[in-house]
């Protein structure tokens, strides 16, 4: 059994077809620089690259030889192959048994001479080049014939555009167009438009109706095992540079000068594919919305900086006359300290907790929920557009949805050959009980990888412990009074760099597991690669936010009976202004530092990287960059460029800064901003790396962006709740609300942190734990205070907890049930009220098929007229003839018939 040659269905429209055209005297000109064939009028859709390893002679001779060695093993092996010795080694991939190769490079050119032989066979044009300027690099390139990419496109029931039909824009639309009109790329196709091409399923027959502007479109499923096994070492369509569209591509959408217009998304579809172009559309719809979000974010941040000297708490706690005495934050070398210095924390902490943050993160759930639904619309919009509407059906009824994978047949076959002595029933697929030493395989290492992520998050926990007793203990002034900030930052720091590590260990084993477990199709092997990855890059990436959001502080204790880490390490507590700020401080760090090291610096500067390290490689460093551009050929100059490694990066990092954006809101107004500044450049710069920095990707239809809408509805969902508990127990509104409308004598804020402070008995410090220096102001501490709701040390309980404490986490946890269930009932208002399918696609629509059948209906009833016509005219001219011949069916129902029955 050779490789299995069924056709990928690949396809992008691009401009009408320049290949049946006759090429102008530039054209020719082209034709010498990779474009064409050597004949200059067969255009290259797609080139295989090759390397073979010369041991003596000429290249040429070799291969050749071996050829002809190899016909010669094929035809012997199919003389002899019903004596089948048990040491014939057998060759899994290409299940020939009986081969025998004398080096690991025949085998690779016989199989390189049945796949291209398949090639032919299938219609495809195929010429060699194995004279190219690359040393050791030849290039196998392949047209498809205008009959066989008809034959395919009426196979896959492509739709294309038929004749047109005008539809009234509505005078609103028109109005907003002209006043968008500087935003828009200088593309004609983003121009306002009233017509509308109808589309039909591609068929043979009905190609007078047709728009011809179908062009690359089959290619190669079999190629990926042969990838894989070094037969060939890449497959590629080539950038075609002096077409049009790659020229507006450049300047209207890779070029950072725009910035501000939208994107020419039509033109994108058109030459990466659909796949590609719904990708940028969501992109570019996330990046709209997040418009106004910054916006709300940043009049919320600028009502903290507003309010911030009205603020009571933080007017007492900086008052100069407040002489509150604070516990030791650390054990011996810590000492006494002053409430009054933390005046600059508990400002800086109502920049970000204030009242405005509740009305914020409302809002940003409801934002989550108009962005999805807006989305749902917009990309209803595209199908329609895109002639998409009724893909999914096609794929089922063209088999192409579940077709397996190659490794997946290759664990079949494996499992049929060692059970094939037990039994002689074929095996079709793999059991759940075959599957099982795979998943548990997954589960164990998923499990493992999490545990990794919390033990490096434990890690940094000891890190600030330890690092904040020895800066106590420094002898400089500034450094003591630093440490916190010190602290705080170097861990955010540490905490970033190890995220940036495991994100890149965490993608390749989430790609082993999937890999491992041998999922039948790509959808699927795409859909759980892409679930793995991002259970664990989420873990990774938060896992230090939630510990500072829910875990630090609260499992503290008391002064005098401290919760200890190895008996020695005591838990850190929060400062006063609480743990906001710093959780601020890590979202912040983290999301810039991914944003501008991983997902820019890291775009930039490794394909570059890889670029120059393939250049080297090619023994090409002699030449000077000019030069060699002018030497290679396109396909040549192709060879250079980073492979497409898929959409899943580009996803990833998204999915990851929406979490950043919703997830934790509440304590930084100012994500949504960043997130914006940030999305400005990545579109760009992603532009610029499809069209200049990576081999062109073999395009790919789709209708929607998958599994990623369902994850972005999970974050979406975890986000209300994750900021329910942020507002209610990270922040201090909820005790805030509690002493002002249960507490406070006259309803004000005043004396709410003196309610908030717990008294101590520094004579019940447990021995070898009280400060070293017990008189550090001048005098002997009695009494300090700690932030906590306890009993005083004179009372019948002292140090249980108070009943403020039972009030206020009561309080917390209602607050958490309604917010919660208001705003998930919001959203379900929002998309009750949005229909996800827009009032004037749905009628077009409709509208459209109708028009299509009557359409079609003409065409038949003219060509029925004319065979009629015909037909008794030779009728006639028979009778006279023939006196009455035999009667015979007129073609003329056969043919009305099957086109009734074609639709």
């Amino acid at each position: 059994m050779f490789p299995r040659l069924s056709l990928l269905h690949v396809w992008f429209k691009s401009a009408y077809f320049q290949r049946l055209k006759a090429l102008t005297p530039e054209e020719n000109t082209r034709s010498q620089h990779g474009l064409f064939f050597q004949d200059g009028q067969r255009r290259v859709d797609y080139v295989l690259t090759y390397s073979v390893k010369k041991s003596s002679g000429s290249h040429s001779t070799r291969q050749s030889v071996g050829g002809e060695k190899l016909r010669a093993k094929q035809t012997q092996r199919t003389k002899d192959s019903s004596s089948v010795h048990s040491s014939t080694v057998i060759d899994m991939e290409l299940g020939c048994s009986g081969e025998i190769f004398n080096s690991q490079e025949d085998q690779k050119a016989f199989r390189r001479e049945e796949f291209e032989g398949k090639l032919r066979d299938m219609g495809l044009e195929l010429e060699k080049d194995e004279d190219g300027k690359i040393p050791g690099v030849y290039f196998v390139k392949i047209h498809a014939p205008w009959n066989v990419l008809c034959r395919e496109a009426e196979f896959m029931k492509l739709k294309m555009p038929t004749k047109k039909s005008n539809s009234i824009v509505e005078k609103i639309s028109t109005l907003i167009s002209k006043i968008l009109e500087p935003l828009h790329p200088h593309v004609e196709e983003h121009q306002p438009k009233n017509v509308k091409h109808l589309s039909h399923t591609f068929s043979r027959e009905k190609q007078h109706l047709i728009c011809m502007n179908i062009c690359i479109y089959a290619f190669l499923a079999g190629i990926t095992s042969l990838l894989g096994s070094g037969v060939y070492t890449a497959a590629y369509p080539l950038h075609d540079v002096s077409s049009i569209f790659v020229r507006l591509l450049y300047e209207e959408w890779a070029n950072y000068s725009v910035f501000y217009k939208y994107q020419p998304i039509g033109l994108v579809r058109k030459y990466f594919g659909e796949k590609i172009g719904l990708y940028f559309a969501w992109l570019g719809l996330y990046t709209q919305m997040l418009i106004p979000a910054s916006l709300v974010g940043v009049i919320v941040f600028l009502y903290g900086c507003a309010t911030v000297d009205d603020n009571i708490p933080s007017m007492e706690i900086c008052h100069p006359r407040n002489n509150i005495t604070m516990c030791p934050l650390c054990d011996r070398v810590c000492s006494y300290w002053k409430l009054s210095t933390a005046c600059g924390t508990a400002r800086a902490s109502h920049l970000f907790d204030n009242p405005a943050t509740v009305f914020f993160s409302i809002f940003m759930a409801l934002w989550a929920a108009m962005f999805m639904e807006h989305w749902k619309r917009r990309q209803m919009r595209l199908n329609y557009e895109w002639d998409l509407t009724g893909f999914e059906d096609e794929e089922v009824s063209n088999n192409t949805t579940d077709h397996p994978r190659a490794e997946y047949e290759f664990k079949v076959m494996q499992k049929s050959l060692r059970k094939r002595q037990k039994s002689q029933d074929k095996i079709e697929k793999l059991t759940f009980q075959d599957r099982l030493p795979a998943y548990m395989t997954n589960i164990v290492m998923m499990l493992l990888m999490i545990g990794v992520t919390f033990a490096i998050v434990f890690g940094v926990i000891l890190y600030r412990i330890s690092t904040k007793a020895a800066l106590h203990m420094s002898s400089s002034l500034i450094t003591r009074n630093h440490v916190q900030l010190t602290v705080k930052t170097t861990a955010a720091i540490i905490n970033l760099v190890v995220i940036l590590i495991l994100d890149e260990v965490y993608g390749a084993v989430a790609r082993w597991l999937t890999v491992l477990e041998a999922p039948k199709t790509d959808k699927s092997f795409e859909e759980r690669l892409i679930f793995k990855t991002f259970i664990l890059k989420f873990v990774n990436a938060f896992a230090p936010i939630i510990y500072i959001a829910f875990f630090r502080g609260r499992l503290v204790g008391r002064p005098g009976s401290y919760l200890y880490v190895f008996d020695s390490y005591r838990m850190e507590e929060c400062a006063h202004g609480g743990c906001l700020m710093e959780l601020c401080i890590q979202l912040s760090i983290t999301m810039l530092g991914k944003q501008l090291i991983q997902n820019n610096l890291f775009e930039i500067g490794i394909p570059k990287l890889k670029k120059l390290i393939r250049y080297i490689r090619s023994k090409q460093g002699a030449f000077q960059e000019e030069e060699r551009q002018k030497k290679l050929t396109r396909y040549e100059t192709d060879h250079f460029l980073e492979p497409f490694g898929g959409l899943t990066p580009e996803y990833m990092e998204m999915i990851i800064q929406f979490g950043f954006v919703t997830l934790f809101v509440a304590s930084f107004p100012l994500a949504p901003l960043f997130a914006l500044l940030n999305n400005i450049i990545e579109i760009r710069l992603d532009a610029k790396k499809f069209v200049t920095e990576l081999r062109r990707p073999v395009a790919a239809r789709a209708k929607d962006i998958g599994i990623w809408y369902n994850i972005l509805r999970g974050v979406a969902k975890v986000a209300v709740i994750i900021n329910a508990f942020v507002i209610s127990f990270t922040s201090d509104f909820i005790p805030r609300m509690v002493y002002q409308y249960m507490y406070s004598p006259d309803g004000s804020m005043h004396g709410f942190v003196n309610h908030t402070l717990s008294s101590f008995n520094v004579s019940h410090f447990q021995d070898g734990k009280e400060p070293m220096d017990p008189s550090h102001f001048g005098y002997p501490v009695v009494i300090c205070r700690y932030k906590d709701y306890r009993e005083p040390p004179w009372s019948n309980t002292p140090y249980e907890l108070s009943k403020e404490f039972w009030a206020v986490l009561a309080v917390r946890l209602a607050f958490v049930i309604v917010f919660q269930n208001v705003v998930m009932l919001m959203n379900d208002i929002v998309d009750w009220l949005i229909p996800d399918i827009p009032k004037d696609i749905s009628l077009q629509i409709h509208k459209e098929k109708i028009l299509l059948v009557e359409l079609f209906m003409k065409e038949e009833q003219g060509k029925s007229y004319i065979i009629d016509s015909s037909t008794s005219t030779d009728g006639k001219e028979n009778c006279s003839k023939h006196n009455n011949n035999s009667k015979v069916a007129p073609p003329r129902s056969r043919r009305h018939t099957n086109s009734t029955k074609s639709f």
